[in-house]
């Protein structure tokens, strides 16, 4: 099947390689005309203009779009004057699925069909797979079921669920047809939400674990902070690359985010290379905003988000204002990082 590819980062160029992998034919355009020419050379047709990409497309055309949700607009309003009644336009990245309702009744208006695909899979995609949850008509998803199903891991060397009927659906090769517009990204959005907190839950294990020497240190002696009461309880010098090792070995929280953890600890336990500034980009926000407006609950998701924004250096205000009102209160000074009493007017 032939299928044209618009970016080619670090997810939009491996999903080419692994499509030619399985004889689909790619015509392909990125914005840098060098990438372009690299997939050439592996056996991609490239093109040099969104005009030659659709001109180098046979009818029906399907152009799948694997770039930032922020540009998605543009590219459509690019594209879809080139494109005819009944070519499709899919687009794979963590677009807001309201966006995806809006679009898809611009462009049926014209014809053309829309199909938003919920992507998971990141660097790793191309030998793992991607796990997808497709959202569109479900008679243009079936078309499109030889490319998703290359796409998918496939159900490979994973034990299949106690109790499934045989032939239910392709959900367990990996990828899910989910409703109709919108559907995929909605389902992709709580994916990720969910991402979050898993994150976070390890983060801050892993963060008491690093701490469980701290009675070795020498403590803070001041009326501004809380003593250490039983320093001889936390004389543990944890190697938390092992600690993670092991925990991938049959233990119940087991996951892929655990083995990549295990990989980056092993490389560097300190993590001297990251800041740790971690970004979000938009998918736990509309998590938690769907929730909200289901009144559902998700304190520990929510929890995630604002725990990103503290670590962009958000809180910094709050937490000023915080100090501010205990030394207004009760004439308590800050201590600064390495233990000084800062000083403050009264």
């Amino acid at each position: 099947m032939q299928l044209a590819m618009i970016g080619l980062g670090r997810m939009g160029g491996n999903m080419v390689r692994r499509l030619m992998r399985h004889g689909h034919e790619c015509v392909v355009w990125d914005r840098m005309p060098d990438v372009v020419q690299g997939y050439v050379k592996e056996g991609a047709t490239g093109a040099s203009t969104l005009q030659d990409l659709v001109a180098k497309l046979s009818k029906p055309r399907a152009v799948w779009m694997m770039i930032p949700a922020g540009i998605v607009d543009d590219c459509i309003a690019g594209l879809a004057p080139l494109l005819e009644r009944g070519d499709i336009i899919i687009d794979g990245g963590n677009s807001y699925y309201i966006d995806d309702i809006r679009r898809a009744q611009d462009l049926r208006a014209k014809g053309i069909e829309y199909v938003d695909v919920g992507t998971s899979g990141g660097v790793w995609g191309l030998d793992r797979g991607y796990c997808m949850m497709i959202g569109g008509s479900e008679s243009v998803v079936k078309h499109l079921d030889p490319i998703f199903k290359v796409l998918a891991p496939g159900i490979g060397s994973t034990a299949r669920t106690p109790g499934r009927p045989s032939g239910k659906g392709t959900a367990e090769e990996g990828y899910l047809y989910c409703g109709p517009n919108g559907a995929g990204h909605f389902v992709k959005m709580v994916h990720n939400g969910i991402e979050y907190g898993l994150m976070a839950s390890y983060a801050e294990g892993f963060g008491v674990l690093h701490m469980a020497d701290i009675g070795k240190k020498k403590q803070a002696a001041d009326a501004e902070t809380t003593p250490l009461r039983d320093p001889q309880y936390y004389q543990y010098d944890f190697d938390l690359a092992e600690i993670a090792e092991v925990w991938r070995r049959g233990s119940v929280v087991a996951s892929w985010l655990l083995d990549l953890t295990a990989q980056a600890l092993i490389k560097d336990q300190d993590l001297t290379q990251f800041e740790g500034r971690v970004s979000d980009s938009g998918e736990g926000r509309w998590t938690i905003k769907a929730a909200i407006d289901e009144a559902v609950p998700a304190p520990v998701l929510t929890s995630a988000l604002y725990q990103r924004f503290d670590s962009r250096g958000n809180a910094e205000f709050e937490d000023k204002l915080l100090s501010a009102m205990r030394f207004e209160f009760g004439g308590h000074v800050e201590t600064k990082a390495d233990g000084a009493a800062t000083t403050a007017k009264k």
